[in-house]
Formats: C-alpha cells, sequence, structure tokens
C-alpha cells in the first residue's frame, strides 16, 4: 500500500454519530493525526426514537432521499485527507453521509472511512464511499462494534473496550500510512 504523505496534506475527519461512539472513534483518530474535527449535523434531527428513525432511514435509501446537511465545510478545497466516519445504519451507509458526499466534490483527495456497528459489520457501506467518491483514493477502512441501540446498549467505548479500540486504531492508522 502506498504511504500517504500526512505532512503535505490538510486533514479533516468527519463523522456522524448518534450513540456516541462514532464521535469517540473520531476523536482517537483525531489524537493521532491531528487535524480538523467536525460532527455531521442535520437541518431536520432525526427523532429521538429509535424505531422511528430506523423507518425514516429506510424510507430515505428506498427514495435515494439525502437530508440537508447543517454542517458546512468551508474550504474543503484546502483538505488532502478526508476520513469519513458513520455507524452502519440498516447495512449501508447512512443518509446524511451520502449527503456530505454527494455535497463536496472530493475529487482528487485521499478518503479514509471508519465505522462502528451493532455487530454486523460495514454491510455495503465502504463500497458505497468509493462509488460516490470515484476520483478518490480510498483508502482501507476501519470497523469496530459498537452500542447496540435497539437493545438500549448506547455508548461502549469505554474502558476496556476503549483500550481496546485505540490500539486497533494505532494498528490500522500504522498499516495505512497515516501514522
Amino acid at each position: 500500500m502506498e504511504k500517504t504523505q500526512v505532512e503535505s496534506d490538510k486533514i479533516l475527519i468527519a463523522y456522524l454519530s448518534r450513540t456516541k461512539n462514532t464521535k469517540a472513534v473520531a476523536e482517537m483518530i483525531h489524537r493521532e493525526v491531528g487535524g480538523d474535527l467536525v460532527e455531521l449535523e442535520l437541518v431536520t434531527p432525526y427523532p429521538e426514537n429509535y424505531r422511528a428513525i430506523v423507518d425514516q432511514v429506510a424510507r430515505e435509501n428506498e427514495s435515494g432521499f439525502f437530508p440537508v446537511l447543517k454542517t458546512k465545510i468551508p474550504e474543503m478545497e484546502s483538505y488532502g485527507i478526508i476520513f469519513v466516519g458513520f455507524p452502519t445504519w440498516g447495512m449501508q451507509l447512512p443518509p446524511p453521509l451520502k449527503s456530505f458526499l454527494n455535497q463536496y466534490d472530493l475529487s482528487g483527495k485521499t478518503v479514509i472511512p471508519f465505522n462502528t456497528n451493532a455487530g454486523y459489520g460495514i454491510g455495503s457501506s465502504f463500497e458505497t464511499v468509493e462509488k460516490l467518491c470515484p476520483n478518490s483514493p480510498i483508502l482501507e477502512g476501519f470497523s469496530t462494534k459498537g452500542g447496540i441501540e435497539r437493545d438500549g446498549i448506547l455508548f461502549v467505548m469505554k474502558g476496556e473496550k476503549e483500550i481496546e479500540v485505540k490500539s486497533q486504531i494505532k494498528g490500522w492508522l500504522k498499516r495505512i500510512g497515516m501514522i
């Protein structure tokens, strides 16, 4: 794998987090590589109720709807490396991430996905990142088990789990040439 020249590229870590697990992973990456850390927020937030959000996201995925982002990234052209973080929703890339990747032209920028999930894996999410960034080098992504919201298990990035994930992130960042 080709080493990324971190020194010459400004880094953006953009993430979507519902139960704060993806946020915790984003912060761990940020501590290792620096850059700007930005949480993606929607103009119209998703409902708090788990079942309601699952139903809404299923409708959005079916219809191809991209929710409007409240978050704006000024000077996107100044970034050379873009980490994109998200939970797996319905075995897919969440609609807000599709909005983000459609809103900004990431051509020529190195894109690095990272993910939290309920134990089912990444689904088609990393493939979708590749499809939505056809003119960007995509580096190996990172994925870890987060909470299981439908079972009421929310934030899990603490204690032993936090230590384990920090170690995994360090190994992954070394493997892809970021540290």
